[in-house]
């Protein structure tokens, strides 16, 4: 089964200060260099959930189990040039295993959500900011 849109999952972490986890893109790639929710597609096999937790354990070294993940916001790439749109559902995670640390992008860093505004970020990651911290 193939998908006329493209299913991405990620995941905004909050640590216990308030602050928020966010990933530096690697440079090779499209947004190279520019800060993001830590997540990536959904495989064919997976529901969101587990395609979440294998993506953050992938990507920055932590275990998140399944209930930890809690719906929080998604954004539509709107763009008309887009054969295949990319829809990123975001969820909320409080708590998980390990030290999140960039094992495939450029740097991760905590950020209030202030901080976070001003960031550089690929659009959808503009859109999941902006629904997520209006809801705090």
């Amino acid at each position: 089964m193939t998908h006329a849109w493209i299913p991405v999952v990620a995941g905004a972490l909050q640590d216990e200060d308030g602050r928020w986890l966010m990933h530096k893109r690697p440079l090779e790639k499209h947004h190279g260099g520019l800060w993001e929710f830590p997540g990536g597609k959904v495989e064919r096999h997976e529901n969101p959930r587990n395609a979440l937790v294998r993506e953050l354990f992938e990507e920055l070294g932590i275990a998140v189990p399944q209930e930890n993940c809690v719906e929080a916001a998604f954004a539509q790439d709107r763009s008309a040039d887009a054969e295949k749109p990319i829809v990123i559902l975001l969820y909320r995670i409080a708590q998980w295993d390990g030290e999140p640390r960039a094992l495939e992008g450029e740097a991760v860093g905590w950020f209030t959500p202030k901080e976070i505004a001003g960031l550089a970020k690929p659009p959808l990651d503009i859109a999941l900011a902006e629904q997520l911290f209006k809801k705090l």
